[in-house]
């Protein structure tokens, strides 16, 4: 069962007159089945913590130029000191940042200074159906929306931060006539998308990549949940190099567990290639500063700093090449 704080009615309804209605039957028992796993132990603090949330007309909200929500005067400074409290339940917060009634939500990332690296290359979003994979709490989804998408859904498997994502829907949809907003996350990963979707005009992959086992098999993936000259945009760590040159560390890369595979720009590119990409481009190119990935009130866990070698800042803790991170965008073959 999904609980009532967390409403894809209207994405339901959506999906029913779409051509994306058979994965409508089967998604609400999917994402039922996803927030019954036992390691969510947590989860019913979570639900609190929305339940907690009051009930406020912001009167208006900005995605286009950051996640601002409600004006400061609507707020007293108690109110946004409550708020803050309440929304703390919910720690840590990654991606951001968000303005909620004057209160500044700093997560760990600057996620505002990615989307302005991207947001010059993308083909238009203007009436597009958009997939974000990786969303975390679903930042780039609301700038995505912002930019002029059409609907926007993003999938996440980590449920934390789908609560995250529906404690900022739940203020934003106030303003709406209709108190919906066409944008959601689901707490689903991408193995649990149908095979061959051709569903997106738009699909973006951002932080993902080097957490995949397989890359090729990822890349795949994502080309199959383009439309006919769809556009994908990844963006993901590269190492400098040749196009034969692939990091793979042999155990933590930056403290990370998870990290497989750091190939060169040029190599990413002969991959894209290969699994029948076209046009693939790298567009940007930006070592990660401290500035940018940093510990806050909000993340107050160990973040860039603690990750990178005290003597030389150009390594990670393991002796591997700092993080640099590069987007590359590409297109689905007709």
């Amino acid at each position: 069962m999904i609980p009532d704080t967390l409403d894809y009615g209207p994405l339901f309804c959506w999906l029913e007159e779409s051509e994306l209605s058979e994965w409508g039957h089967d998604l609400p028992a999917l994402i039922a089945k996803q927030l019954r796993r036992e390691r969510w132990g947590d989860m019913p603090e979570w639900e609190e913590t929305l339940k907690r949330l009051p009930e406020i007309d912001p009167l208006h909200v900005d995605f286009t130029n950051g996640v601002e929500i409600g004006d400061i005067s609507l707020m007293d400074k108690g109110r946004r000191l409550a708020l803050q409290a309440t929304l703390m339940g919910l720690h840590p917060w990654r991606k951001g940042p968000f303005n909620l009634f004057g209160m500044h939500l700093d997560t760990e990332w600057r996620s505002d200074w990615k989307w302005d690296r991207v947001l010059p290359h993308l083909a238009p979003l203007n009436g597009r159906t958009v997939l974000d994979v990786g969303c975390g709490n679903g930042y780039h989804c609301w700038r995505m929306l912002g930019a002029g998408a059409e609907r926007v859904i993003g999938i996440d498997p980590s449920v934390k931060f789908v609560f995250q994502f529906h404690a900022i829907k739940h203020f934003a949809v106030q303003q709406a006539a209709d108190k919906t907003l066409p944008i959601d996350v689901l707490p689903i990963g991408i193995e649990q998308l149908p095979e061959k979707m051709a569903a997106f005009d738009t699909v973006f992959s951002m932080g993902i990549l080097y957490h995949r086992r397989s890359p090729m098999d990822h890349l795949r993936e994502l080309r199959q949940l383009l439309k006919p000259g769809g556009q994908l945009v990844l963006e993901t760590l590269v190492i400098e190099g040749a196009k034969d040159q692939l990091l793979v560390p042999e155990d933590r890369y930056a403290k990370m567990p998870n990290v497989w595979f750091i190939p060169s720009p040029d190599m990413l590119l002969n991959w894209m290639r290969k699994n029948g990409l076209k046009n693939p481009r790298m567009v940007d190119i930006n070592a990660t500063s401290v500035e940018e990935q940093r510990s806050t009130d909000w993340m107050t866990f160990e973040s860039l700093t603690d990750f990178l070698d005290p003597n030389d800042p150009g390594k990670t803790v393991e002796g591997h090449p700092a993080p640099v991170r590069a987007v590359f965008l590409a297109e689905a073959p007709y």
